[in-house]
């Protein structure tokens, strides 16, 4: 199972040199891909925007949205940025996709909450079909082509039935969120015969994200970092943030479960934005 790490662009007060140096030090000390999450209403980069970032200093790490949520974008405009961040990373990009939940992002962007579900699967279509060189007006498609041929690598988010769906039509393959190996275990098990109800060859990619926060200073910044973060979860945000992985023991026990279970990659989301954390954990997972 390859592992890979979070950008902490999600952290308030992340500055550009730290995500900066943070893909640098990812980049050097191996780690398989360079993570990103996404809201609208709180103070993170922009995703794709951070990845760009990312992409400048790096050559060879790949670059995962963990996911992206996308009911609330423009699919037209998405495709040009996703199509031009695959193509300057030279094909790195992985583009997880989301539907979200939070009202405060839809509300903030008017857009309908409702029946975001089924716009998500017209936009992964739509998105398909550009990367495949659709025409829009005189002057072709829209472009850029992507560095892959019809478009990067696609994993669909979510665990309940109408995204696995999504994920085994459109995708290619799933991504967990931070629920722990139990709950990768409870998606990969619908999501394996999904994909051959679907009549889909191969085997889907699964991946998987966890938080993780390492020393004294960085467990207690990560606890602060996810309670305020899913502090519109109510009661979970305490779930969330003592679930997080903040000694090398239980990182490497995450690490051997996920692998276990059949997990093709877990990405480890910090909860602190000291690039310190980049070299701790690679010390723990060599």
């Amino acid at each position: 199972m390859e592992v890979g790490i979070g950008l902490p662009a999600a952290i308030p007060e992340t500055d550009g040199a730290a995500i900066v140096e943070w893909a640098r030090r990812a980049e050097a000390a191996g780690f398989s891909s360079l993570g990103v999450i996404d809201r609208l209403v709180f103070a993170n980069y922009d995703p794709l925007i951070a990845l760009a970032g990312a992409a400048a200093v790096t050559p060879r790490i790949r670059l995962i949205t963990a996911v992206l949520l996308i009911p609330y974008r423009n699919t037209a405009v998405l495709a040009k940025q996703v199509a031009s961040l695959d193509r300057l990373s030279g094909g790195r990009l992985v583009l997880g996709i989301g539907i979200g939940g939070r009202p405060d992002d839809f509300e903030a962007s008017r857009t309908e909450l409702r029946g975001r579900g089924r716009r998500a699967a017209d936009q992964l279509q739509e998105l398909r079909d550009t990367w495949a060189g659709q025409r829009r007006g005189f002057a072709g498609g829209i472009g850029p082509e992507p560095a892959r041929k019809g478009g990067p690598v696609l994993l669909g988010g979510g665990g309940s039935d109408p995204a696995i769906a999504r994920a085994v039509r459109f995708c290619d393959g799933w991504i967990a969120g931070g629920g722990g190996p139990p709950s990768f275990i409870q998606g990969a098990e619908k999501v394996r015969p999904a994909w051959r109800d679907a009549g889909r060859v191969g085997q889907p990619r699964l991946m998987a994200l966890s938080y993780f926060g390492l020393g004294t200073k960085g467990a207690a910044d990560t606890e602060d970092y996810l309670r305020h973060y899913y502090g519109f979860a109510g009661e979970r945000a305490e779930q969330v943030a003592k679930s997080a992985l903040s000694t090398p023991e239980r990182i490497r026990e995450s690490i051997a479960r996920y692998a276990e279970a059949g997990c093709d990659e877990l990405i480890l989301f910090p909860g602190s934005n000291d690039p310190s954390q980049v070299d701790e954990l690679a010390s723990v997972v060599r």
